[in-house]
């Protein structure tokens, strides 16, 4: 397979998934914005999102605060914020039409009508329509893409390159929302605070439904949640569809079949026993928040490598 046909295929898989990210995310911050306790602090919670100061900035240089309103429409439908949802699929349907000789009509079908769809959609749309209900759409609209492209594509290399690229970008957006939180760990363990604890109830339970894991969290530990739970199941939780050891181990099990030997596969195992040997109060002891880094910092890395052994980096 030419190295362009692989680098389109896995970023039309990675910009599809962040699509659902950035979706599942919105839902739960937008949720959140409308818990009475958090009236007086929507603006903070809005903030949280631009993690760097280029994206505060980008951001700025449109709006001046970070309200409801103007951080959707951003995040959602602003062609000028490549991360936005709109852009995502935009470029997601760039790399299909790229690889339509290795791709189903399916998939190119599918792609084709949620980006035709949502590039006529307005901000009064969304209104109309419900930030929620919107939000819900683009998740459907991506597991549909999901569904077909398993449900039609030929088990060969652009089916493992594909794979490559959805969970990639799913463990990273993991570690992203973690990282997000990760201010509030201490050494001896989560904030605790009773004037704050119905408080990361809810913005704990919101995290874990961002990723529907909730369901999961009560199933396993049965019992209220707790942050340091929350985190040890998003991590280290190979049964979660979306952990990052469940992540990883797809990961590996792609690089295994492409090339066994590689420098990518090797990067790919030493993360992935990194976890293994992982324990949560070991890295409750260390720090929350440098583990999270470190490994978001590991992934980023092993990104790089894979696309420096087959795609289109020299």
């Amino acid at each position: 397979m030419l190295s362009s046909t692989a680098d389109n295929l896995f970023w039309m898989a990675r910009y599809m998934e962040r699509s659902e990210n950035t979706a599942r995310l919105l839902t739960g911050l937008y949720h959140m914005s409308l818990l009475p306790a958090r009236r007086g602090a929507q603006a903070g919670l809005w903030e949280g999102l631009f993690q760097s100061e280029d994206e505060r900035n980008a951001y700025l240089a449109k709006y001046d605060s970070f309200k409801t309103d103007p951080v959707l429409t951003y995040m959602v439908l602003d062609r000028d914020n490549s991360s936005s949802i709109r852009s995502c699929v935009w470029s997601a349907r760039e790399n299909v039409r790229a690889t339509r000789h290795v791709l189903t009509t399916d998939m190119w079908e599918t792609v084709n009508s949620t980006w035709l769809d949502i590039a006529q959609t307005t901000y009064a749309d969304m209104q109309d329509m419900g930030h929620h209900e919107f939000l819900e759409w683009i998740k459907v609209r991506s597991h549909l893409f999901r569904g077909v492209a398993h449900g039609t594509m030929r088990r060969g290399e652009a089916f493992e390159f594909w794979r490559m690229g959805v969970f990639i970008e799913r463990a990273e957006n993991t570690i992203r929302l973690l990282a997000a939180r990760a201010h509030t760990f201490k050494p001896t363990g989560p904030v605790s605070r009773e004037d704050t604890a119905t408080l990361d109830y809810y913005q704990w339970g919101t995290l874990l439904r961002s990723v529907n894991a909730y369901k999961a969290y009560r199933e396993i530990y049965k019992s209220q949640i707790d942050p340091r739970r929350v985190v040890e199941l998003l991590t280290l939780n190979a049964e979660i569809p979306r952990s990052v050891m469940a992540c990883v181990e797809e990961i590996c099990e792609v690089l295994e079949g492409l090339r066994p030997r590689s420098r990518c596969f090797e990067q790919s195992r030493d993360l992935l026993n990194r976890l293994q040997s992982a324990r949560i109060d070991r890295v409750y002891r260390t720090g929350m928040a440098r583990f999270l880094e470190d490994y978001r910092a590991g992934l980023h890395d092993l990104s790089l490598q894979i696309q420096k052994d087959f795609l289109m980096i020299q």
